[in-house]
């Protein structure tokens, strides 16, 4: 199996009426549950690694984990970078073997956000690496992504935008927000603004980032076994789909897998004290995290034998 870039996966989820499920990992059992899952439905993939994920992990080892799992498992993926925060960044993970690329200038100043994502666009597209960039600011915190506000993108600025830049996809505010805690209220996506971009950008597929649903059943364990999750609250499935069947062809999920991970180690620790082999809880997180990726694939992303 192979490294693809997300170009033809794309195609087929806009003219398809689903999603690509972005997962991010920063270790062997988090990546061998997402492929596993995604093998069982024949469903395509993108696995993602996080700047601070390839700090932990090592780009080169990252690299070299993604391709040796998906050709074991059987299924062909892309490996993109995740929060990208400048050209250097991109420039060192195309060269290391990335498939797919993300520049995140959201929090520059727009002409410096055409700037450095044109920058990578025309780096990245010397090797048929592909390029997600993103317009528009989400609230919450991720990884090294934080903000204290949120800003909508703007349909008209989008289409200025991905003119200008040559981006292969574009992320965009409509009030996803990053973390466990997306909302105090209800949720609310704004519908209107997607659609807007859809009409103005058509065929041209949209990103959502922050789209966690935050499993209250995993909160739920995790609390019961000494966590302290209080108050975590994601966007409602129905609102994922419905964005699926739209121009939204990758949703971004990384907080659902980490409170599986830790919901399923916690509960394995306190059911047996005495166990102290790695394998043994790691892999009962690993098993959390394929069925989180199945419930996804089926209930989100509507993904199923996409390959």
């Amino acid at each position: 199996m192979a490294l693809i870039n997300t170009k033809e996966m794309f195609r087929k989820a806009y003219e398809g009426g689903y999603s690509i499920g972005a997962f991010n990992i920063s270790n062997l059992e988090q990546l061998q549950g997402v492929l596993e899952a995604c093998k069982e439905r024949n469903s395509a993939v993108i696995i993602q690694a996080s700047k601070s994920a390839i700090n932990y992990a090592g780009v080169d080892t990252l690299v070299s984990l993604v391709k040796t799992a998906s050709d074991e498992i059987g299924v062909d993926c892309a490996l993109h970078l995740d929060h990208g925060p400048d050209f250097e960044m991109a420039k060192r993970v195309i060269d290391a073997g990335f498939s797919s690329v993300m520049i995140d200038g959201s929090h520059f100043d727009y002409e410096e956000n055409v700037a450095i994502t044109k920058k990578v666009v025309e780096y990245a597209h010397k090797f048929d690496v592909t390029v997600e960039a993103e317009l528009g600011v989400l609230a919450g915190t991720e990884d090294d992504v934080t903000s204290d506000v949120h800003q909508y993108t703007d349909p008209d600025q989008a289409v200025d935008f991905v003119n200008r830049t040559g981006v292969d996809s574009l992320a965009i505010a409509i009030g996803t927000s990053h973390g466990a805690f997306k909302f105090k209220g209800e949720a609310k996506l704004r519908f209107d603004i997607l659609e807007d971009i859809q009409n103005k950008l058509p065929n041209f597929p949209i990103v959502l980032h922050g789209a966690s649903a935050v499993d209250q059943e995993a909160v739920a364990t995790c609390n019961q076994f000494g966590g302290d999750i209080a108050g975590a609250k994601g966007i409602p499935v129905e609102m994922l789909r419905k964005a699926s069947s739209m121009a939204v062809c990758k949703i971004n999920m990384d907080t659902d897998l980490r409170l599986a991970m830790t919901a399923a180690l916690r509960k394995f620790f306190a059911e047996n004290p005495k166990e102290f082999d790695p394998r043994k809880y790691l892999g009962a997180g690993r098993a959390a995290i394929k069925n989180v990726v199945l419930g996804k694939i089926d209930n989100v992303l509507g993904s199923k034998n996409s390959l």
